[in-house]
């Protein structure tokens, strides 16, 4: 037991590396279609383009493509492949394996940047139910799988390029039933590399949105799981962190998460933003357990304006980390900067730092429970978590995302619960046993976005939180407030008495509201504008339960440019008052601390600037630390002088390593 009286040790964060030939990997590099051709780049012969394209990458530090059979080509009939495609994408293998490189084959494609191409002979039939077609693909699939499985430049197998938009939803029994039969064909082939569907981990316990391609049930039949990530926001830290977070949920499956697909195209940022984007997703994606990144994509098509689909679709022209001539653009330079920091911490023997925060995904997140199908409030707890995640981050406390659906487990100091209507009773009383075994329990009060049922679906809230509600049935409590003053009239964690808090009201109708309570056994921390009880602490056991009566996270995701918003400084307040131990933690906001320890005990702290001017932060280090840079420029080795001030470029990342007085003894 420690000074605060908790016995549980920080619990670990989910971090695992795809295992190659028996080792742990970490693939960096790109998502390739040639210049000569795009999607039919294996109609022609083209070795020394590609050995250029190639080679352009790997100058820059990129281990790893991944490539793609356009289907129509491959297989052109039912029973027959075509020779000259299968032996030019050999010779294609041939120079990744010359260059050093390795490759990940993609079988069904079938959709690509916007448009959907069939084999002529496909006419019609379900890609997911019908037998015959079902068994063509296994075919094709072991096939070609037979021909390449014991080539060296082989990482890894994905059987699709975002089936949900070529194949459609469709029920997740039917899903996985055809998932795991095409996925049988790799192993029938001999392939014997790490698997997994390329569906772009977009099913409902990522997305909350059901499309049958559930990351949970796949994880049975994969070895990773490859989110494709391409945010639209409006707030710079939801499209900043937009990838981690994903990366974060994706881990539902105890898979390593790889992230398979992301990028930009030129027509939509600037080369300066560009950089910002690739860095700020790459940084923090690794932060959030990522182990291996793919950009979209290797080059860009500008000789390609009259084929399909660039023709149609133009801003996919330009994608490219390249230029159409094979000059490196932005986001190939950060990329190049991030593998030098990767070899230097030396990744695949790196651990996250563990958490003492977690943050409940509720269960109807990802479950169907009856008559809860509407698709609107999955979403809600989407975002309300995100905004949570957010603020999190912004308080230095990264979070371990913890499933109501498995269980609300002890192990943490403080469980976070962000604007929530909707959880099962035996989450309750799990969430009331872990404040009574020490931990602190913070719920804020939402009552969702939609009319069915509005108000808490809670339970024991009177023993759990020492309040009780006064609730109309039926009616809602609206704010009418634009802004939502707090004022906190109990000193807690780093808030004064005095002190005050802003909220900006915003969303719809259903989801503006407020919780009325009185105080039953809690005390009041805070009060809104009209004296109305705002933040309450109820001791519980060997814990504590806070309540906030309002949706405040719900309030920063429905605002644009919310972020930052005063939620981080209840996160701040609320670790403080868990007794969270963080092993950096800076005063702003706008700037994300987080770090990993490797297994010779070396640790290394990243600050992600989310400010658009340089930002400049204290370190306050424990005795006997001292941070030393760690160099992103590859600038010639040499010993760097330590730090007790970091200055953080606009949207800019500084990496440092901690260094203990007996690591400077052990020499």
């Amino acid at each position: 037991m420690d000074d605060t009286g908790h016995t549980e040790p920080p619990a670990p964060r989910p971090f695992a590396a795809v295992r190659q030939r028996g080792a742990p990997t970490s693939w960096l590099g790109a998502n390739f279609w040639s210049r000569c051709g795009g999607p039919l780049m294996w109609r022609q012969d083209a070795d020394e383009t590609w050995r250029e394209e190639l080679l352009v990458l790997r100058e820059h530090g990129l281990d790893t493509t991944r490539s793609f059979l356009y289907w129509p080509d491959a297989m052109p009939a039912p029973d027959v492949l075509d020779e000259a495609v299968l032996g030019r994408f050999a010779r294609f293998l041939d120079l990744h394996h010359e260059l050093g490189m390795h490759t990940i084959p993609t079988f069904l494609v079938g959709h690509m940047s916007g448009e959907n191409w069939d084999p002529s002979w496909r006419g019609g039939r379900d890609l997911y139910r019908d037998t015959w077609l079902v068994s063509r693909q296994a075919w094709y699939v072991r096939s070609v799988v037979q021909r390449f499985a014991d080539h060296p430049a082989v990482a890894a197998w994905l059987l699709t390029n975002e089936m949900p938009i070529y194949g459609g939803a469709a029920p997740t029994e039917v899903v996985t039933a055809w998932a795991e039969l095409v996925l049988q064909a790799v192993r029938a082939g001999g392939g014997h590399q790490p698997v997994s569907v390329g569906d772009g981990a977009w099913g409902v316990e990522v997305t909350g949105q059901d499309n049958g391609f559930s990351v949970r049930e796949l994880a049975s039949v994969t070895d990773f799981v490859g989110p494709h990530v391409y945010p639209m926001e409006d707030d710079v830290l939801r499209q900043h962190l937009k990838a981690a977070f994903t990366c974060e949920l994706a881990a539902v499956g105890s898979r390593p998460v790889v992230l398979e697909e992301f990028g930009l195209t030129s027509e939509f940022a600037s080369d300066e933003h560009a950089a910002h984007y690739y860095r700020q997703v790459l940084h923090l994606s690794l932060l959030a357990g990522a182990s291996g990144w793919l950009a979209w994509n290797n080059t860009d098509y500008d000789n390609l304006a009259d084929q399909a689909p660039y023709s149609h679709h133009a801003f996919e022209m330009h994608f490219g980390i390249t230029t159409a001539d094979g000059r490196p653009k932005p986001p190939l330079v950060e990329l190049q900067r991030f593998r030098r920091v990767l070899d230097t911490v030396d990744l695949t023997r790196c651990e996250r730092w563990p958490s003492q925060v977690a943050l409940v995904v509720p269960s109807y997140l990802e479950c169907t429970e009856p008559l809860t199908q509407q698709e609107e409030e999955r979403t809600y707890v989407f975002r309300c978590l995100e905004q949570a995640h957010i603020a999190a981050r912004e308080a230095d406390l990264p979070p371990h995302l913890v499933r109501e659906r498995d269980g609300v487990a002890a192990g943490h100091r403080l469980y976070l619960l962000p604007s929530v209507k909707q959880l099962t009773a035996p989450g309750w009383h799990q969430l009331r046993d872990r404040a009574c075994e020490g931990a602190t329990v913070f719920v804020s009060y939402g009552s969702g976005e939609v009319d069915f049922q509005r108000g808490p679906w809670w339970t024991g809230a009177t023993e759990l939180f020492g309040v009780r509600h006064q609730l109309a049935y039926g009616r809602a409590n609206p704010v009418h407030d634009e802004v939502v003053t707090w004022h906190v009239e109990r000193d807690f964690g780093g808030l004064s008495t005095g002190e005050e808090l802003t909220f900006p009201a915003a969303g719809g109708p259903n989801a503006r509201t407020f919780l009325p309570v009185v105080a039953h056994g809690a005390e009041v921390i805070a009060r809104d504008q009209h004296g109305r009880i705002a933040l309450t602490r109820h001791r519980i056991g060997a814990g504590q339960a806070v309540l906030s009566t309002y949706p405040i996270e719900y309030f920063g995701a429905a605002r644009p440019d919310s972020n930052p918003e005063d939620t981080w400084r209840i996160y701040d307040a609320l670790a403080t008052e868990a007794g969270v131990e963080r092993p950096l933690h800076v005063a702003s906001p706008r700037i994300l601390v987080d770090g990993f320890t490797r297994a010779d005990g070396h640790r290394f702290a990243w600050l992600v600037s989310e400010s658009d001017r340089p930002e400049s932060v204290s370190l306050p280090l424990a005795a006997g630390v001292r941070a030393v840079p760690v160099d992103q420029t590859g600038t010639p080795h040499h010993p760097a002088a330590e730090v007790t001030q970091v200055t953080v470029p606009a949207y800019g990342v500084s990496v440092l390593e901690l260094v203990t007085d007996e690591q400077d003894l052990r020499g």
